[in-house]
């Protein structure tokens, strides 16, 4: 048998971890690498995605589906872009971002958060093209402006309801905290003007999942994202208006939502012209209520066209093939 001689040698601590340094080390970070795989298969991280993220009230906790951010992605000039969802998907929940269809037909929306003073340019614009448009207002906007609520009203403009406080609507997870964020904008509309508010949604920054959508349906909204809009809200980085006209003429289409905020102050400069300017390329405006009242029109054709009621056949299926006809 072989034995290993090792003479004795008096080498200093600080001598002996100079010579070893380089095995010392491989041997520390070896050993954090086994021990952290050791760790993490004992107590495995719990994951916070999209997909999944939970909310605790008092009494229950919820998780809630994907959270989206509404997106479009533009593939063919003069086309519908592709949104998160496609209009089928959106239907179940009566959501929309455009209306499927060739005729050069425009749907106007502006986004209301607060008055700096560009919302009469606006109106006036409107007014001047026989425009009918939708302003999706905040309570502080109803609180602030009831003048121009009425007079949005008095021109056969839409209100519609973009929450009292402008919140991710997609991390509220209860529907009683969900209805008082839209029934609040609700009763202060009504006080303004003594009739009930059109039910059309829009969430706040285009954030939303699935079951704020069917909360939304189930108070018996319409939601509505866009298909056309451009970075317009930023008031001390305004777009040129070549940038707008570049962005707006470019990418319009037959059946689009436009989403426009009423505090840019180059919305308030260039929509007259930018009226004109679709008019000139064959485009026509209708409303929101239109774009309803057209899918209510093809959904009773899609069933055949009759409706019952306590075994009665309803006679909506002739006006909606009536309303189907009219021109936009």
């Amino acid at each position: 048998m072989f034995r290993f001689h090792i003479p004795k040698t008096h080498l200093s601590f600080s001598t002996l971890y100079s010579r070893y340094k380089p095995l010392i080390l491989l041997f520390f970070f070896s050993f954090c690498f086994f021990a952290g795989g050791l760790i993490a298969r004992i107590f495995p991280a719990s994951e916070t995605t999209p997909a999944s993220r939970t909310f605790i009230s008092s009494s229950h906790s919820f998780v809630l589906p994907t959270t989206e951010n509404w997106g479009l992605s533009f593939q063919e000039e003069g086309k519908a872009p592709v949104g998160n969802a496609s209009f089928d998907e959106l239907k179940k929940y009566h959501a929309y971002y455009a209306r499927n269809t060739d005729q050069k037909v425009i749907y106007l929306t502006f986004d209301c958060g607060y008055e700096n003073g560009n919302t009469p340019s606006i109106l006036a614009a409107l007014k001047k093209h026989h425009v009918p448009a939708t302003f999706f207002v905040v309570g502080n906007f109803l609180q602030d402006n009831p003048d121009l609520i009425k007079q949005m009203q008095k021109e056969g403009h839409t209100v519609g309801n973009h929450t009292y406080h402008h919140p991710d609507m997609s991390q509220i997870a209860t529907q009683e905290t969900f209805s008082k964020e839209l029934s609040d904008v609700e009763d202060l509309f009504k006080k303004i003007t003594g009739k009930s508010m059109t039910r059309f949604y829009r969430p706040p920054q285009g954030k939303y999942n699935t079951e704020n959508l069917q909360m939304a349906k189930d108070m018996g909204y319409h939601t509505f994202f866009w298909s056309l809009a451009y970075v317009d809200w930023l008031t001390d980085a305004q777009p040129s208006k070549e940038e707008a006209f570049d962005k707006f003429l470019g990418r319009i289409h037959p059946g689009a939502i436009v989403l426009l905020h009423n505090t840019s102050k180059t919305n308030g400069e260039i929509l007259d012209e930018l009226l004109n300017k679709w008019e000139s390329m064959g485009y026509q405006f209708s409303s929101l209520k239109d774009l309803r009242k057209r899918t209510r029109s093809s959904r009773f054709r899609m069933s055949g066209g009759q409706r019952t009621t306590g075994g009665r056949q309803s006679r909506l299926s002739c006006r909606a093939r009536e309303s189907g006809s009219h021109r936009v």
